[in-house]
């Protein structure tokens, strides 16, 4: 493989691998009313880009790091995110411009030297456990549902090889053979050596510069290259150990189907493992251990501590689409406090209604921290709870008691978090998710005592959940209007709490308009809480009288369940 070259010539003369150990596809793909850019919106405007820049050099894809295992195969080291997303471009760009007409010669040949040779040869593979159905769906499309998608990684090369096609889907064959020209000819620079701990070294020091990778890619690389130093004769055993623990580690954050940060995973695994929440640092931790005289038990120690820890939240995640105390915390969000808990709980083998009991303890504290905003620190004032939290000890009541106690106390120690402390935070303006997150809750309360009965609503059930004023912030021009006057005291002292907040779906929001009291009224059916509210003004009259009148209803709901 030459150290500067085009795709074209790194793809057709080698068949590139991705490592079961490494990590698999993790580009995110646009969300359909979502503005924040992703790593395949960039990829596509970045080529787009170039390509109405008419350039006279050639695209550069960057730099590729391998592991040569012999003449034809490399093990990707560094860029498999890069070469995966190539692959799936390639393979829509092709596809689309068989729709149009048949591939010319040359253009076979392009195909066969990059995507897939005619036989059944294919030049890039992603990791094991994602490859049949990146085959499938991806290189030769013969899979056109989306059943059976067991990993995250799996979901986003689907979403990534959709989103391509839509993206090609109005293009005309001039841009279709314009772009393959333009991905053929790029260049990259590439490095492969013969040696794994050569190619790991290599992957250290080049991911001290520029972009850094996660700290688990730098700790397993770090781990792995100890190994091959110091491992003696164990070298090979242990190599081959710690690739399994994070094969499966991986595997495991790819099945994770919740936005979670793999970093986080490693702090929460060290807390665990050191038994304190105020553990701090992973990396300074985790070298200083490194530094022993024999850091192998460590590593051997730590990767399994890491292997389970991901197991343990990988089954919390898949346990919140069936228990509601643990949805409840999950939709909350901030709940990296919590989840060293958790991950425990779980160690323990304690029972999904328990770690449910322990979830709703956790989840008023850190409501409460998010709502009162002290600048208190929390951590250390529930370390001693976690740290008597032990398989000997593993009843969740000292958790619980702590928490409850954290409620009632005045002491000046504990008393940040106390009832005194919530009711004053939420007299006023709430942030607007922690202000949505209260009315679900207050929903599924007025849901319990509906004459019929309701089921219990999911979080997730209304889609793209906003906050409605009922008394719009901006004063209708139209009077009358059925609100109270716009004076200094309601505009400032009403408008923006919980009396005068509904939760709604974005459709029905924009669908309510800001017009009289009298004609919102009307539309407010899709939520109990809305029913209430129709109730609260069948006068026709939303003015501050009512909205207090709410507010102290929601308030007394906040304070007797959290």
């Amino acid at each position: 493989m030459e150290s500067s070259t085009t795709i074209r010539n790194m793809m057709a003369v080698n068949k590139i691998v991705v490592p079961t150990y490494q990590r698999a596809y993790s580009w995110e793909t646009p969300v359909e009313n979502s503005t924040r850019k992703t790593h395949t919106d960039v990829f596509l405007s970045d080529l787009d880009e170039y390509q109405k820049s008419k350039p006279s050099t050639p695209y550069y894809f960057g730099h590729f790091l391998f592991e040569e295992k012999d003449d034809s195969l490399f093990h990707v080291i560094d860029g498999q995110q890069r070469l995966t997303t190539i692959a799936i471009y390639m393979s829509a760009l092709f596809a689309k411009l068989k729709t149009i007409r048949e591939l010319s010669e040359p253009e076979c040949d392009d195909f066969d030297e990059m995507v897939r040779k005619g036989g059944g040869t294919y030049r890039f593979s992603t990791v094991e456990y994602d490859n049949q159905l990146f085959r499938d769906y991806v290189i030769n499309q013969t899979k056109k549902d989306k059943n059976g998608l067991d990993t995250e990684s799996a979901k986003r090369i689907v979403r990534a090889f959709d989103f391509f096609t839509k993206h090609l889907a109005g293009k005309g064959e001039p841009y279709l053979t314009e772009m393959i020209k333009i991905i053929k000819k790029a260049t990259c620079t590439t490095h492969q050596v013969n040696s794994e701990s050569e190619a790991i070294q290599m992957f250290i020091f080049q991911n001290n510069r520029g972009k850094k990778p996660s700290d688990l890619e730098i700790i397993k690389a770090q781990f792995m290259y100890i190994i091959h130093l110091r491992g003696g004769d164990e070298k090979e055993s242990l190599i081959a150990e710690v690739k399994n623990r994070f094969e499966k580690i991986y595997k495991t954050i790819s099945s994770i189907d919740y936005k979670i940060d793999e970093d986080d995973v490693l702090v929460y695994t060290l807390r665990v493992y050191l038994n304190s929440l105020t553990a701090l640092g992973a990396q300074e931790t985790i070298n200083k251990n490194l530094s022993f005289d024999n850091p192998i038990p460590f590593i051997r120690e730590f990767t399994q501590a890491l292997a389970d820890s991901f197991e343990k939240l990988n089954t919390f995640f898949k346990d919140e689409k069936s228990n509601h105390a643990i949805h409840s915390l999950v939709s909350l969000g901030g709940i990296g406090i919590a989840l060293p808990f958790i991950i425990k709980a779980y160690s323990f083998g304690l029972d999904v209604n328990t770690i449910g009991k322990l979830c709703t303890s956790l989840e008023s504290l850190i409501l409460r921290q998010r709502l009162i905003g002290t600048r208190a620190e929390l951590t250390s004032r529930i370390d001693d709870v976690f740290k008597s939290f032990t398989k000997v000890n593993s009843s969740i009541q000292p958790i619980v008691d702590q928490v409850e106690l954290m409620k009632t106390t005045t002491d000046w120690w504990w008393e940040y978090w106390n009832n005194s402390a919530l009711n004053q935070a939420i007299q006023g303006g709430l942030d607007h998710s922690a202000a949505k997150f209260l009315l679900w809750k207050y929903e599924n309360h007025l849901c319990g005592l509906a004459e019929k009965g309701y089921g219990f609503y999911r979080y997730d059930t209304i889609e793209f959940k906003e906050l409605e004023h009922i008394a719009p912030s901006t004063e209708p021009k139209e009077k009358p209007h059925g609100y109270d006057e716009y004076d200094d005291e309601f505009v400032s002292k009403y408008l923006n709490c919980l009396g005068n907040y509904l939760l709604a779906s974005k459709s029905h929001n924009g669908s309510i308009q800001n017009g009289p009291f009298p004609i919102k009224r009307a539309r407010y059916t899709a939520l109990e809480q809305h029913r209430e509210v129709q109730k609260m003004g069948e006068n026709g009259i939303w003015n501050r009288e009512v909205i207090q009148k709410r507010k102290e209803k929601i308030i007394q709901f906040v304070m007797d369940n959290f």
